[in-house]
């Protein structure tokens, strides 16, 4: 597995951050971020169902670009 960092919070410091990478190999993003709240993942889950396997997680709006750039970097390949 090939991952590309993109980028973290820029207001994360040196503490644990939400986060961005992409896989070099499938182009797939790959997200770290803070785990949702019991009221958010509760409200999601009317949309679409959670597997055991998946997790809702939060990132701040300041990570946009960040998102951004790994988006056109995963089109990019």
């Amino acid at each position: 597995m090939r991952l590309r960092f993109i980028g973290k919070d820029p207001e994360s410091g040196d503490h644990g951050c939400p986060a961005v990478w992409v896989d070099e190999e499938t182009r797939e993003l790959v997200i770290q971020g803070v785990t949702a709240d019991a009221g958010t993942t509760d409200r999601t889950v009317r949309d679409s169902p959670l597997p055991a396997h998946e997790s809702v997680v939060r990132l701040p709006q300041r990570m946009i670009p960040l998102l951004r750039e790994a988006l056109d970097g995963a089109d990019s390949g």
